[in-house]
């Protein structure tokens, strides 16, 4: 399978009968989800559950434009409105671009990744792709497992992911949407 056939699953439109107009507007906002959740809740935190070095999957590999087997710094991080977990947050951004105009997200800790992205003026945000995940995903598996929900309640979860740009370098962030994203 080519690296470019994995990319093709994320999609640039939503067409899927079983979406509500409600998912649709949280999953199509090409607004900050950060600013979104925060507007929507009396609190809001990020949970860090990991930044590591890693090897990209194929279709990460070919949305940061990089070599297949090419390391990236990974941040997994779960976004809490009102102490419930909304959205499993994936940001993979090249080793080789970690310093320079990308430097901050080595850094961020528990601060918000999308506050800083929507925030700099020099920063370009490529549209929006979508994506139903079931258990066969790891990001499906990656997200459950974070937020502590059974398999069997959730068939299915939806995501979407862009990659912004500065300076040509590439930092792409997936957001999944946990069964409580759309309750706010």
């Amino acid at each position: 399978m080519s690296a470019s056939r994995p990319a093709a699953t994320w999609r640039r439109h939503l067409r899927h009968p079983a979406l509500s107009a409600r998912q649709r507007g949280w999953l199509s906002d090409d607004g900050s989800l950060t600013a979104r959740l925060r507007e929507r809740s009396s609190s809001f935190a990020v949970q860090v559950l990991r930044q590591r070095i890693l090897r990209p999957g194929a279709d990460e590999s070919a949305a940061l434009q990089i070599a297949p087997r090419e390391w990236a710094w990974g941040r997994e991080v779960l976004l809490i409105a009102d102490g419930v977990p909304r959205v499993f947050a994936h940001s993979l951004l090249a080793r080789k671009h970690a310093r320079g105009p990308w430097q901050l997200f080595a850094r961020m800790g528990e601060r918000p990744l999308g506050a800083a992205l929507f925030a700099d003026p020099r920063i370009a945000r490529q549209p929006l792709r979508f994506r139903r995940l079931d258990a066969r995903h790891p990001l499906y598996r990656a997200a459950i497992r974070a937020a502590g929900i059974e398999a069997g309640s959730a068939p299915y979860l939806w995501a979407r992911r862009s990659v912004f740009t500065r300076g040509g370098k590439l930092l792409m962030v997936c957001e999944v949407f946990l069964p409580e994203a759309f309750a706010t």
